[in-house]
């Protein structure tokens, strides 16, 4: 055994110990870390021979770059959709990288009891039927492309083809309708080579609205004369988290043939709180649901999962052959249930989450970070430097600022803003209006946070 790997193994509990140090620091002060910093590009280092032991690479990490490290899973980072990692994920994610194992098949170990388990309780914590079989992805993209590629293949079938088999040339190009689809969603239907192209963007509702007109998608299917087609709604949107009605979208399928695809990747937690779980009414009429585990979750990167109701479907198209994985037997492996061959344990930090915090703590997350949304949209209409684009729905705030406006002008705030290490957010344009999004949903986030945001926004305003 090399030498130093030897050292290693002989020390590995010192070796846990200094990073356990090393770690306290950073979690300690994470309140007061910068939630995004400017990149800097390093000199890249060259290998060594003989390698450095991992005592040494602790110490030459933390000189070259954990100083440097942006607090992105802490209190104030409001871009995109992202959430933190809770005490209880953070203990599972350690334990996942502890066991190392490839849970890529269910019968060689008790691990895949903890994903099927943890599917089980999301199931609960979203109010889906039993109906749906759930796997985990690795993110909100992967589930996406996993539901629309089970939509593909269904799509296939309603031609007596199969997709996954002969290929898409067998069948006439897909059509897909959506109102306000993910990026994901557009680069998933180039992946599965559906075509970006062929995506029609449906009417939304007026009133400064991104969910869709259910009359104009009744029209465009109707237009199709009884062709098969993919929907994709939304239980959330991006900008202004609208909520598309699942509930008249799915009185729809009675009357026209479609696959419902619902990207419910961070909108879906809205099922953790009586307030707003009426925005999901109609979800269990899906035939695939997207949600992502490292946003309203708040489990570490990456994870995500993908619900279903065609577990047939499923296997059809990602079943993996080969002499030496033997036959599809129950309980399913999950190489044949996802892209992915070989998959980390990433369900362990949702398991413990779950069962830490369970509905409750869930639904305290989920309300508290609406409620930060919506004080800091009264914040903003009472000020004379920002103004709203839209109504502030669920847990995030979109708004712009007052005055001659332009994008430039938007991404010299935000640049200045994030710089001065106080709260970052992240630009947007909505109905063609350069705009700033303000994101909800680390459980660390609170009242005073708001506060330290808002001193920041006002001396950055100019």
């Amino acid at each position: 055994m090399h030498k130093q790997l030897k050292n290693d193994l002989i020390h590995l509990s010192s070796l846990l110990e200094q990073t356990k140090q090393a770690s306290e620091p950073y979690l300690n002060e994470i309140n007061e870390r910068p939630p995004a910093t400017f990149f800097s590009k390093k000199e890249s280092l060259e290998i060594s021979h003989e390698g450095l032991g991992a005592a040494k690479t602790l110490d030459l990490f933390l000189e070259r770059y954990g100083d440097h490290m942006p607090a992105s899973n802490g209190p104030r980072f409001w871009g995109l959709v992202t959430g933190g990692t809770t005490p209880a994920s953070l203990m599972g994610d350690w334990l996942t990288s502890v066991y190392d194992l490839n849970l890529s098949h269910a019968a060689n170990s008790i691990a895949p009891n903890i994903e099927m388990e943890t599917i089980h309780m999301l199931r609960q914590l979203f109010g889906l039927s039993e109906n749906f079989s759930g796997a985990f992805t690795s993110g909100a993209t992967m589930s996406n492309f996993a539901g629309l590629a089970m939509a593909r293949e269904w799509v296939g079938r309603q031609f007596n083809k199969n997709i996954s088999q002969e290929g898409l040339h067998s069948i006439a190009p897909i059509k897909v309708l959506s109102s306000e689809a993910h990026s994901s969603s557009f680069k998933a239907l180039a992946m599965l080579g559906i075509g970006r192209g062929n995506m029609k963007v449906i009417s939304k509702l007026n009133g400064n609205r991104e969910a869709m007109d259910i009359s104009a998608l009744k029209i465009a299917l109707a237009e199709l004369k009884g062709e098969p087609c993919i929907v994709i709604a939304n239980a959330g949107t991006v900008n202004t988290v609208d909520f598309d009605d699942l509930q008249e979208i799915s009185h729809l399928k009675s009357e026209f043939k479609f696959w419902l695809h619902v990207d419910a990747a961070f909108g879906g937690f809205a099922a953790c709180s009586p307030k707003y779980a009426h925005l999901l009414n109609g979800i269990n009429s899906a035939d695939s649901i997207t949600v992502d585990a490292h946003k309203w979750l708040n489990v570490p990167y990456d994870s995500a999962m993908i619900f279903t109701k065609h577990r047939d479907l499923q296997i059809s198209v990602f079943q993996n052959s080969g002499a030496y994985l033997g036959e599809i037997a129950e309980p399913v492996d999950f190489i044949h249930l996802v892209p992915e061959n070989s998959r980390r344990m990433r369900a362990l930090p949702a398991w413990f989450s779950l069962n830490a915090y369970g509905l409750a703590g869930y639904q305290d997350i989920v309300e508290r970070n609406c409620l930060m949304a919506q004080k800091l949209g009264e914040m903003i209409e009472a000020s004379n430097m920002f103004h709203l684009v839209a109504p502030v729905r669920l847990n995030v705030a979109c708004f712009t600022l007052n005055g001659d406006l332009s994008a430039e002008r938007v991404k010299t705030f935000l640049t200045r803003l994030r710089d001065d290490g106080r709260v970052f957010m992240t630009p947007t344009v909505y109905q063609g209006i350069p705009a700033i999004r303000a994101a909800f949903s680390n459980w660390r986030t609170e009242e005073a946070d708001l506060d330290i945001a808002w001193q920041a926004m006002t001396e950055c305003y100019k």
